[in-house]
Order: C-alpha cells, then sequence, then structure tokens
C-alpha cells in the first residue's frame, strides 16, 4: 500500500497518476530509466480500486499467489509441495471455454522455484493437467553470466543430451521429479510444432545475446523484467487469450527498502512496456483486460534492518493489518471498463480476481458454484 498512498513519492508513474517527487535519500539510489513506455499511466485507462484486500489466510507470497490464481482462501495447513486443492484460473479457462481449441491460448509465466511453477493445474475433482496452463519459468530456463543456454540443468531429469526432451520436460514442469508426459498442458501435434519452433527461436535469440537487456535497462534487468519480456514474446507469437505473469523481485524489502523502491519502479516501467506491446499487437489492441494486484502487502512497523540510504526494512507478518492492504488496477477498452475510476474506499478482495476474469471471458456461470469471491462490477460499463 505505501506504493499506492506515495508516503515517498509515485514509484509507479507508469501504473498511477501523480507527479509526487521521489524522497531524495531514495531517488539518490536509483538510475534514470528509458523514456516511459506509455504516454499517460494505465490508471487513465481503467479502474483502480485503491483500498483492495487480501483479508484471510496467512501473509505469504505463496499463500497470496494461490488465492490469487484459485479465488481459494488459504490456512496455515497449506503445503508447499502440492498441487492446489482448489482448480486454477486457468484449469476453468480451459475446461469451461476453449476445450476444443488451443491450449497455446492459456500461459502461465512464473517465478523459478519449485513452489510457483505447480500453480498451473490442481487435484480437484474434474480438472487437472489436460487443463493445465503451458508454463515458463524465463529466469530457470535461460542463464545470463554467458556460460550455459539452459540454467540448472541438474534439475531436468533426462540424460540423454536432447534438447527439446530438456525443453519439454521444462515445459511440463518436471523439475524434480522423474518425467510424467500426462503432466502436460496436452498440445496438439501442430501445437506442439509451434511451441517447439518458437523455443527453439527463443534459444537462438538467446544464445545470439539478443536477450541479454533488450530494453537498455542501466545496469541490471530485473528477473520481473525478463519475465515481462518473454510474456511479451508469447504474446507476438501465440496472441493468448489468457496470460498470467508473477513478478516476485520486490521481495527484496525484508531488508533493503530502498532497493525494493527502485525495483518497484523498474517493475512499474516492465508493465508500461506490457500494456504498450497489447496495445501494438493485432487481435489483442483495445479487447484486452489487464489486472495487476499485489499478492500481499507490508508492514506498517518497519524490522530492525536499516539499508545504506538509511531506511528500515519491512516484512509482511500475519498480525500487521498492513500486510493485508493491497490495491487492484482493471485496465481495458472504455468499452467496457470504466476509464479514470479511482475507488478510494474498501472495495474488493483477492478472491474477487478469479471470478472477474471468469465474468470477462464468460465462464463465470460454470464456475461460479466454486469460487466464494465475485466479479469486480465497479469497474464494468
Amino acid at each position: 500500500m505505501e506504493s499506492v498512498h506515495k508516503n515517498d513519492g509515485n514509484l509507479m508513474p507508469n501504473l498511477l497518476n501523480g507527479n509526487e517527487s521521489i524522497s531524495g535519500d531514495i531517488s539518490a539510489a536509483m538510475s534514470n530509466l528509458p523514456v516511459a513506455p506509455l504516454s499517460n499511466p494505465l490508471q487513465n485507462s481503467g479502474t483502480l480500486f485503491k483500498e483492495f484486500r487480501y483479508d484471510n489466510g496467512p501473509t505469504g507470497h505463496f499463500n497470496g499467489h494461490l488465492t490469487a490464481i484459485t479465488g481459494q482462501y488459504t490456512d496455515s495447513s497449506l503445503s508447499l509441495r502440492q498441487r492446489p486443492s482448489f482448480p486454477t484460473v486457468f484449469e476453468m479457462y480451459r475446461k469451461h471455454i476453449n476445450p476444443s481449441t488451443s491450449a497455446l491460448d492459456c500461459w502461465w509465466v512464473s517465478h523459478d522455484n519449485n513452489l510457483y511453477p505447480i500453480l498451473n493445474y490442481s487435484d480437484y475433482d474434474g480438472y487437472g493437467p489436460m487443463y493445465a496452463a503451458n508454463q515458463i519459468s524465463p529466469t530457470r530456463l535461460f542463464r545470463y553470466d554467458n556460460t550455459e543456454f539452459l540454467a540448472s540443468q541438474a534439475n531436468f531429469p533426462v540424460s540423454n543430451g536432447d534438447l527439446q526432451l530438456k525443453m519439454r520436460t521444462f515445459m511440463d514442469n518436471n523439475f524434480g521429479s522423474a518425467f510424467n508426459p500426462s503432466a502436460s498442458a496436452l498440445n496438439d501435434s501442430d501445437e506442439a510444432e509451434q511451441l517447439k519452433s518458437w523455443m527453439r527461436r527463443m534459444v537462438q535469440e538467446h544464445q545470439n545475446g539478443l536477450h541479454n537487456n533488450p530494453w537498455s535497462m542501466p545496469n541490471y534487468m530485473t528477473n520481473d523484467s525478463r519475465n515481462i519480456f518473454y510474456a511479451e514474446k508469447i504474446i507476438e507469437e501465440f496472441q493468448p487469450e489468457l496470460l498470467v505473469v508473477n513478478m516476485f523481485d520486490v521481495d527484496v524489502c525484508h531488508s533493503q527498502f530502498t532497493r525494493y523502491c527502485d525495483t518497484l519502479r523498474r517493475a512499474d516501467w516492465a508493465v508500461g512496456h506490457l500494456w504498450n506491446t497489447i496495445q501494438s499487437t493485432p487481435g489483442m489492441a483495445n479487447d484486452t483486460l489487464l489486472i495487476v494486484a499485489p499478492e500481499i502487502g507490508r508492514n506498517l512497523n518497519p524490522n530492525t534492518i536499516i539499508d545504506p540510504y538509511g531506511r528500515a526494512a519491512l516484512d509482511h507478518t500475519n498480525g500487521d493489518p498492513m500486510a493485508k492492504e493491497i490495491f487492484c488496477l482493471m485496465a481495458g477498452p472504455s468499452s467496457v471498463v470504466n476509464q479514470g475510476l479511482e475507488i478510494s474506499q474498501v472495495e474488493g478482495r483477492s478472491i474477487d480476481i478469479v471470478p472477474t476474469i471468469a465474468d470477462a471471458l464468460g465462464f463465470y456461470p460454470e464456475v461460479s458454484g466454486i469460487l466464494p469471491g465475485q466479479p469486480l462490477s465497479s469497474a464494468w460499463i
């Protein structure tokens, strides 16, 4: 919430209105970013729920992500090594809206550890791997130290050196177990060939250095930016109907508040670049809903760690109400989404994101009995 209430200036000028100057001690740690990708903040193209809430469950990153992707609350009994117990938005979409169309319409671009990729499908009866998203974790697949183009190869269970088998294993999200051919998005033969061709091109472009810093970001390109970059590559190739992108690099606030602010600013720039790509893509321009929301908030009171610029760090513990305060920004066509609307009272919860997506894509009646939340109707025209 500190990012939306702008106590230290507007750190997200591509998302939010406001010319508030960033505090001097924070700006001193920042490099000038490239020219803003948007001429107007994204807020003007949609509705901002300024007092959104993650209002139930432990304030952990995985808990928050699981709630946002399944539309279900979690509790302290959540296992970090098991598939979700409720269907994911990917499964609901693929089962109820496109069972006979392309699996390439549905993608999950995630953080590179073993937790987040498992969110592409659940153990819920009637759903499962046949309705999974195509999933990719770019910073696990690629390395950027010029030593290897496939990262963490020890985690790939195949050993015959076949690049395509390694890619398939990776894409099927079996990082730590024997390869299971059923754990896939079930792309048909033509789709699989298109997917392999795209992957070959990504590998070749990476080997040729075209992905090292494609946006000419100063000093470094964050992993969040890389996730957005590869999401844009997916958009350019497949024009998916459902695409979810995870951004995790901002989780440095536990010890580096100033770096956290800089990472927020870079993430904001990347989201602006994503929206610009969407609006430049035939078939998606003026026909796409973009939802941006943190999974959890941050504590009001700092911990004891002070960064080099004198700023105290922030955690996200269960006992602090601020850790449940977040925001939600919905941007989309003016014929669908209220433009420039800011809702300042408490309205909307994390469990409402999936119903909103289901409502927008037309399968909410089929899943409303599973979902405890409601579509965010205040944003609709």
